[in-house]
C-alpha cells in the first residue's frame, strides 16, 4: 500500500498546483487568524478550492470554530473535510458533523503515550479521521515540532489517521517506518520561511513519499 500525503497551509495558486501535480492526496487551507498561513479572504479560498481536481480532498483547518464561521467558509464550496485543531470536545465534534454534514478529522496533540490512548478513546467514536501531532508550540499546529514516533509503533488505531509534526523530505521515510502510518501531513517542512511555501520543497517531499 502506498503512503498518502497532505500538504497543509497552502495559500497561493502556484504552491497549490505544485501539491496537486506532485500527487498530494489532501490539500489544506488554514482558517486561523494567528497563523501565518491564514487565508482571510473567502474569495481567495473559493478560487483556490476551485483549482483542485476531483480525487484530491480539500481540507479546512479550524481552531475552536463557531458555527457562523464554519457556515461562511463552507459556503465557498472549497472544503470537503474539516480538520479540527483546537480543544474541541467529542460532543462539539458530533454537533459540527450534524450541523455541516461534513466529515471531521480531529487532531490529537501528543506529548506522551497517555495522550495517544486518551485521544483515541475520546475521538475515535465521533471523528472520521485522526491526526497525531506534537503537543506544545506557539500555534495549534505547524510548529515544525516532532514527537516520539515510537509512541505509535504497532498501535492499533480504529480510524484512518495521519502523522504530522516536524516532517520533511529527509525524515519522512523514517517516520513512516517507525509509526507504520499510511498518511503524512506537512506544513513547515515545505516552507522557505515561516508561512511561505516552496514549490521545490513541496515537490521534494512528495517525490520522497511516492518512493516509499
Amino acid at each position: 500500500m502506498s503512503v498518502e500525503a497532505k500538504i497543509c497551509g497552502l495559500s497561493t495558486a502556484e504552491t497549490l498546483d505544485a501539491a496537486v501535480m506532485g500527487g498530494a492526496r489532501f490539500v489544506g487551507f488554514v482558517t486561523y487568524p494567528s497563523s501565518p498561513r491564514h487565508i482571510a479572504s473567502n474569495e481567495v479560498l473559493k478560487a483556490l478550492g476551485a483549482r483542485v481536481p476531483k480525487g484530491v480532498t480539500r481540507v479546512g483547518l479550524f481552531v475552536d470554530v463557531d458555527d457562523a464561521l464554519l457556515d461562511e467558509r463552507l459556503a465557498t464550496g472549497a472544503i470537503d473535510l474539516l480538520q479540527l485543531q483546537g480543544n474541541e470536545t467529542p460532543e462539539r465534534i458530533a454537533a459540527i458533523k450534524a450541523h455541516t454534514g461534513k466529515p471531521v478529522m480531529k487532531v490529537i496533540k501528543v506529548g506522551d503515550a497517555s495522550d495517544v490512548e486518551r485521544g483515541i478513546a475520546a475521538y475515535a467514536p465521533v471523528a472520521d479521521r485522526l491526526m497525531f501531532e506534537a503537543a506544545g508550540g506557539a500555534l495549534p499546529g505547524g510548529n515544525a515540532k516532532a514527537f516520539d514516533w515510537t509512541l505509535l509503533s504497532g498501535r492499533a488505531v480504529p480510524l484512518p489517521w495521519l502523522l504530522a509534526g516536524g516532517l520533511r523530505a529527509d525524515n519522512v521515510a523514517e517516520a513512516v517506518r517507525v509509526t507504520g502510518t499510511r498518511a503524512v501531513d506537512v506544513s513547515s517542512g515545505v516552507e522557505s520561511s515561516r508561512g511561505v511555501k516552496s514549490v521545490e520543497l513541496i515537490r521534494a517531499f512528495l517525490d520522497r513519499v511516492k518512493a516509499l
